[in-house]
């Protein structure tokens, strides 16, 4: 079935006079092959360029050998999604490792996942730019260091592995540090009475080297001299060609703890599409100046992951419809915004509202093969245009927010799929994914106890 629109009719995510659905252009939904820069100004911010890890902004797409499949993608994030999961069902009792002159945490941490986005800074005097992976789902912050290999400790990644002794301000931290004793896993050398960290994924993946301390350049002008994080030595797992992790989380060791003299625990980003770029922000003078397009909702925490920024979900809507969900649906698991989860999971019963609604609106274009975690997939390739219903979020303070187009369909146009996903049980917390936060802008106000959304943010 083609679909005829009369002449100035919006094309790709723009929405209709109706303003409860997108007008798609089909061919937009193929992954571009080139690379769109971000057009925001970014003069007199403190900022870093944010790019998808295997889109073409990134300089580590270089080996294509490295990209996932969808499949591998697909599976790796379910890895994270469940390991999220199983923190927040178990007490945060640290497992018994505090004292286990570091053995390996096998069972704590989330899993790395998919690791869709990147941003490059500096470490060392001079400087060293290297390109991390950025997660506000962990705290601590860590890079492969010399002396370890490819064959001997280290994963293969574009940037030369950093090299301590030939920074003049690296310094390794004591087993009696301040910093040290806030690991949550933990060991100490005998022989140096060096500390030593290890951080396990959920995946398996897995860092364990010298907790240290070093000079972090965000930019030119923001410079932090005893930046603690982990100088990996035996680093194994999903991390492939980034040099390492920054961990955005609420712990005092993570990058936003450690910078908040300065930023005041605020943060912000925009999470580009795959094939164009963003930026990650540190304190109000970074984040963005559209103040007043934000819209906050409050932020909360859990007693069993205190570093989780988990909000409140109230409703869905799917074009003028408020589904039909209880409340307490979304209340009794709670909800947690993540930057390292690619597809939004909802609680059981408000999965099905939004398919069952989703396709009722759908119902003139061709259902396909789905594949996990996706069940409702469409064939559009014969067509140019589709309209495809608006999906909005209504979080706690009475803040709506609309999902952009590219949060909606994940896929191509033969098979372009709902981008959300149910979780298994009722009791499993809900995760708001980076693909439905993609091109919004995200701001963590952990101070003040509140996210904002705004719109635009990486234009």
């Amino acid at each position: 079935m083609l679909l005829c629109f009369p002449k100035g009719v919006p094309v790709y995510g723009e929405k209709t006079a109706h303003k409860t659905y997108h007008v798609v252009d089909v061919k937009s939904l193929d992954p571009k092959p080139y690379c769109i820069e971000s057009t925001r100004d970014q003069s007199e911010r403190v900022n870093l360029k944010v790019v998808h890890k295997h889109g073409p902004c990134s300089h580590l797409n270089e080996d294509k050998a490295g990209a996932p499949t969808l499949a591998e993608i697909m599976s790796h994030d379910q890895s994270r999604v469940n390991s999220l999961q199983k923190r927040l069902r178990v007490k945060s009792d640290g497992n018994g490792l505090e004292g286990s002159k570091a053995t390996l945490p096998a069972k704590h941490g989330s899993s790395i996942g998919s690791a869709n986005y990147v941003v490059t800074l500096g470490f060392g005097t001079p400087k060293e730019d290297l390109t991390l992976i950025f997660d506000t789902g962990s705290d601590i912050s860590w890079i492969q260091c010399e002396p370890c290999t490819r064959f001997k400790g280290c994963y293969q990644q574009q940037e030369r592995i950093f090299n301590s002794s030939t920074s003049q301000t690296y310094k390794n931290l004591t087993c009696t540090s301040p910093q040290c004793s806030q690991l949550r896993t933990k060991g100490c050398s005998k022989a140096t009475n060096n500390c030593l960290y290890a951080v396990g994924y959920g995946d398996e993946s897995v860092t364990v080297g010298l907790f240290a301390t070093d000079t972090l350049t965000l930019t030119p002008s923001d410079v932090f001299p005893n930046f603690a994080f982990g100088c990996g030595l035996n680093n194994t797992g999903l991390f492939h060609g980034a040099a390492g992790l920054l961990g955005l989380g609420r712990n005092p060791l993570s990058l936003v703890g450690q910078t908040a003299s300065k930023y005041g625990n605020y943060f912000s980003y925009c999470l580009p599409t795959r094939s164009s770029s963003g930026t990650l922000a540190f304190g109000k003078e970074g984040g963005p100046k559209k103040s007043a397009s934000l819209k906050y909702t409050p932020l909360s925490t859990n007693s069993n992951e205190p570093s989780f920024y988990f909000i409140e979900v109230d409703a869905i809507k799917v074009g003028e419809q408020t589904l039909s969900i209880s409340p307490s649906v979304f209340s009794n698991s709670g909800t947690i915004i993540d930057s390292g989860t690619v597809v939004t999971r909802l609680q059981p019963e408000a999965y099905s509202a939004l398919r069952t609604s989703f396709r009722r609106q759908m119902m003139n274009y061709t259902m396909t093969r789905a594949s996990d975690p996706f069940d409702t997939c469409y064939d559009f390739s014969g067509h140019d245009k589709v309209l495809v219903p608006e999906i909005s979020f209504l979080f706690g303070g009475n803040v709506e927010v609309s999902i952009p187009l590219s949060g909606l369909l994940y896929g191509s146009q033969r098979q372009a799929c709902l981008a959300f996903a149910g979780n298994s049980d009722a009791s499993d917390v809900g995760i708001f994914g980076n693909l439905q936060q993609q091109t919004l802008d995200v701001v963590y106000d952990v101070a003040g106890g509140k996210l904002g959304f705004g719109t635009g943010g990486c234009s």
